[in-house]
């Protein structure tokens, strides 16, 4: 896509890491978007940031007259890409069953990170809480696979926001978490059924994110290194 004085450019502002930006990074390279990437010198520009902290997405227009539209929150950042570039539903009710699963990979992570300051029982607890709700997301996203007749992705039979959201899901837990607790990335590993493996290989070899993939490396390669 070339960028013209009516096609909307964009930036995304976050770390150089996977954090909380993979999934849009990816729903921008599947739209094949005119996009870049900045990563803002912290906290020193954190006053600048709209509610003080990254990812934000500037959509510039292109119009002299008319304002950059600027949005923070990774949640929000997601479904406003997702529903522009047309990789959810229209129907409202089919679409929140795809934004749902998105709530749910983040209701996961934050149960992780929670727990990584706790000590003794009270980190033992939480590290459970965690352990359950992985198990949960991992049944789910299990079950509604199969459903749809094992073709590797988790609704229909095209790349949606709900399949770039689990990517990033697991990714983030078995290549950043890790960072944080050794132990994650092969619990996390041993967990992955045949059927998320499968989503995982179908996501990264379609070919809208061939890019993403050549300039990100292979996630489904790193699981299946011993």
């Amino acid at each position: 896509m070339t960028a013209d004085n009516t096609t909307p450019t964009y930036v995304l502002r976050y770390f150089d890491i996977i954090g909380l930006a993979e999934t849009s990074r990816m729903l921008l390279t599947a739209a094949k978007a005119e996009w870049t990437e900045e990563h803002p010198e912290w906290p020193q520009e954190k006053p600048n940031q709209p509610f003080g902290h990254l990812p934000v997405l500037v959509e510039k227009s292109g119009a002299e007259d008319e304002e950059d539209f600027v949005l923070s929150e990774s949640g929000s950042i997601e479904r406003y890409l997702a529903r522009k570039f047309n990789f959810v539903p229209t129907d409202n009710k089919q679409m929140a069953r795809h934004e749902q699963l998105r709530d749910q990979h983040l209701d996961a992570i934050i149960a992780f990170f929670a727990q990584l300051s706790l000590v003794d029982e009270a980190k033992k607890e939480k590290r459970e809480d965690f352990d359950a709700m992985l198990d949960k997301v991992i049944e789910i996203h299990t079950s509604l696979i199969r459903k749809n007749d094992d073709c590797g992705y988790l609704f229909g039979e095209e790349l949606t926001f709900a399949d770039m959201s689990a990517y990033a899901f697991y990714k983030l837990l078995v290549m950043y978490a890790v960072t944080f607790e050794a132990d994650v990335a092969p619990f996390v590993k041993d967990k992955i059924t045949p059927e998320v493996l499968h989503l995982l290989r179908t996501v990264e070899s379609d070919p809208l994110l061939h890019e993403h993939v050549e300039k990100k490396g292979s996630f489904v390669a790193h699981i299946l290194t011993e």
